[in-house]
């Protein structure tokens, strides 16, 4: 079986969370806006899975509201708050998700003017560089999608309050691997994503502040306090619930042993690939995320050499001409460098055996060396 390194891009679905699901597949099948038994049974169970998302991020149950992801998430915050927004100007970063920059970009078709602060070598928001003009709107990303970092949202929703705005924190990579509290941030709504933490794919939420206005983006019934019609996704809202419960008992645990494998995965890649060159930030970083760029390699082609990994590269390739990661061309990583980046993402079920043979496929892979693939 293939070493799994690409948790970033999506997990596999917790045995717990399964069974959850599977009688809300089954014999409990109500629709939870009926007044049947079975319906009141379905509500009971959206009810709870509710609170459980709220206690993760330390949020009300009411200020929960269901999505069928991260990217519906995203776009209900961004365009519902620019709706109702008088100051049609909003403050982002350069190294957004693609599920921010198209709504941000849709707004800009509107009229908006949307700021965009550059980061620093590790990929962290330069505040000093914030406009001091009225804001609608301030959307960041809390932990990024590649390199792992963790962004001052704390401070950077203080300076968007400050000149008026709602403040938005996309936390899909966040959520379930480190601490995530919507207090301590000071944002007043908040992406999460099903699949980022074990849950299944098309289920995510939308933490809402009480007191923070946002018109629906769907139009239609009552659903989820008028802000999401449609009737709810009952068996993936349980297991998101449940998916929630989970990390909340793992975190602290399950983030220092993950942290440990990142730097072991290091320290072999390091050790064996001279030149290698660390993407992610050491300290402040998403305990599970490792990108490394690879000198005079194409990252997309180390991995389909390497046998037996299952990764990401940093790069896209259209009609068999390949581009860098914007994020880690916006950092000042050099273009043929930031070619050769790999984003190596650790899980719950990633061991030290995992760890020693992805590091040597790696290493022989870019090396040539047989002897790589038998270091220690």
């Amino acid at each position: 079986m293939d070493v799994y390194l690409d948790h970033n891009a999506t997990t596999p679905v917790a045995a717990e969370v399964a069974e959850a699901m599977w009688p809300y597949v089954t014999e409990h099948f109500g629709n939870p806006s009926s007044a049947s038994p079975q319906g009141r049974r379905a509500k009971e169970a959206v009810d709870v899975a509710r609170a459980q998302v709220a206690a993760l991020i330390g949020a009300r149950p009411d200020e929960i509201v269901f999505t069928s992801g991260g990217t519906e998430a995203n776009n209900l915050a961004i365009r519902g708050v620019a709706a109702v927004a008088s100051t049609h100007r909003a403050l982002t970063s350069s190294v957004e998700h693609p599920a921010t920059v198209a709504p941000l970009a849709h707004l800009q078709e509107q009229g908006w003017r949307v700021h965009e602060l550059p980061v620093d070598e590790e990929c962290r928001v330069r505040l000093a560089e914030t406009p001091t003009k009225p804001m609608g709107l301030g959307t960041l990303i809390l932990a990024h999608n590649e390199t792992g970092a963790i962004q001052p949202v704390a401070e950077f929703a203080g300076r968007v309050h400050d000149a008026g705005g709602r403040v938005h924190a996309d936390a899909a990579q966040a959520v379930g691997k480190i601490p995530v509290s919507v207090d301590d941030l000071g944002v007043d709504l908040l992406s999460v994503a099903g699949h980022k933490l074990y849950a299944p794919k098309g289920v995510g939420a939308l933490f809402v502040r009480r007191g923070t206005t946002i018109a629906p983006v769907v139009r239609g019934a009552g659903q989820e306090g008028g802000l999401r019609p449609g009737t709810e996704n009952v068996a993936g809202i349980v297991g998101l619930g449940v998916a929630a419960e989970l990390a909340a008992r793992l975190l602290q645990d399950e983030g220092s042993r993950q942290s440990r494998l990142r730097e072991a995965l290091w320290d072999r890649l390091a050790h064996a690939i001279p030149g290698l060159v660390r993407v992610s930030p050491v300290d402040g970083c998403l305990p599970n995320t490792l990108m490394v760029a690879v000198p005079d390699r194409i990252g997309a082609e180390v991995l389909a050499e390497v046998s037996g990994v299952s990764a990401s590269t940093g790069s896209a390739c259209h009609a068999g001409v390949h581009s860098p990661s914007p994020a880690l061309l916006a950092m000042g990583i050099d273009h043929d460098m930031a070619l050769g980046a790999l984003r190596l993402s650790i899980g719950r079920s990633t061991s030290e055996q995992d760890i020693d043979r992805a590091g040597a496929a790696i290493a022989a892979v870019v090396t040539g060396s047989e002897q790589a693939s038998t270091a220690r």
